[in-house]
C-alpha cells in the first residue's frame, strides 16, 4: 500500500510583512505490499516497463526474463531449453524428439514420455507457485494468471494498448529488426499470436479476452507512467477491501 501525506506549512515572514501563503509537501510513503500482480500483455504495449514501474513503487521484485533464469536453474533444464520454448508452444513432433535429448531432470516415468515443451511449461508453473509462495511480486506473463488462480491474493491484469503507439514503441526498441512501420507490425503479431497460442494452449482461458483477466487496461490512455500509477491505486483499492 502506498500512503500520500500532504504537509502544509506557512512561509515565514519576510521583512515584517504578514505571509497568510500556505506551502504544499507532498510525501509519498510505501507500506509493504501483500498483493501478488500477474500481467499478461500485447507486445508493444509498454507492459514489461510498467511492471517494473509498479514493482519499483510497491519495492518487490518483477519477473520477467529473471523467471526463465530461476527455471533453469531449479529445474536442471539448459538455459537455450527454456528461452527457446518461451510462450511458444510447438506441436512439432521432431522438435520436440531432437530438442529432449537435451533435457534432463524431472526424470518421472510419466514426464519423461511429455514433449520437451510440455516439460518446460510445468517447470514454469512449479517455479510460480514458488515465487508466489515467497511473497509480492509481479510476475509477467507465462500463464501467471492460470498457475495462481487459486490464491485469493492475487491481480490479475492485461495490458494493451492502440497499435499506433504500439508500433512506435517497438521501431524505437528494435530498431534494425524494426526499421520500418511495416516490419514491427509484422514483428507485433507474431509476437502476439505466440503468446495467444501459448496461453490458450495451456490454460482453460483465453488470452487477452476480458473475461480471463480482473481488468484489463489500454496503455495508451495515460502513458507508461500514469498507468503504472493507476495501478498502484487499484493495488491500495483491492488491499483496503481485504
Amino acid at each position: 500500500m502506498v500512503l500520500h501525506l500532504i504537509l502544509y506549512t506557512k512561509c515565514s515572514r519576510i521583512k515584517g510583512d504578514k505571509c497568510n501563503v500556505l506551502r504544499e509537501t507532498r510525501l509519498e510513503v510505501v507500506i509493504f505490499m501483500n498483493t501478488i500482480i500477474t500481467i499478461g500483455r500485447q507486445f508493444g504495449s509498454g507492459g514489461h516497463e510498467i511492471g517494473m514501474k509498479v514493482a519499483d513503487k510497491f519495492n518487490v521484485k518483477c519477473y520477467d526474463k529473471e523467471l526463465l533464469n530461476r527455471v533453469a536453474k531449479e529445474s536442471g533444464f539448459a538455459d537455450e531449453i527454456i528461452h527457446s520454448n518461451d510462450e511458444r508452444p510447438t506441436n512439432s513432433f521432431l522438435y520436440n524428439l531432437v530438442m529432449d535429448t537435451y533435457s534432463f531432470g524431472y526424470n518421472s516415468s510419466s514426464f519423461v514420455d511429455m514433449p520437451i515443451s510440455h516439460k518446460v511449461f510445468l517447470a514454469q508453473f512449479d517455479t510460480i507457485k514458488k515465487i508466489a509462495s515467497e511473497g509480492p511480486c509481479v510476475i509477467m506473463g507465462r500463464c501467471a494468471d492460470y498457475a495462481l488462480s487459486d490464491l485469493d491474493n492475487v491481480l490479475h491484469l492485461f495490458i494493451h494498448a492502440d497499435e499506433e503507439h504500439k508500433i512506435e514503441r517497438i521501431m524505437k526498441r528494435f530498431p534494425e529488426e524494426a526499421s520500418n512501420e511495416d516490419k514491427a507490425r509484422d514483428m507485433m503479431l507474431k509476437k502476439d499470436k505466440q503468446r495467444q497460442s501459448y496461453y490458450n494452449y495451456y490454460s482453460s482461458k483465453k488470452w487477452g479476452r476480458a473475461d480471463t483477466y480482473d481488468f484489463t487496461i489500454n496503455s495508451s490512455i495515460l502513458g507508461i507512467e500514469g498507468t503504472a500509477e493507476y495501478i498502484v491505486e487499484l493495488v491500495n483499492r483491492f488491499e483496503a477491501q481485504r
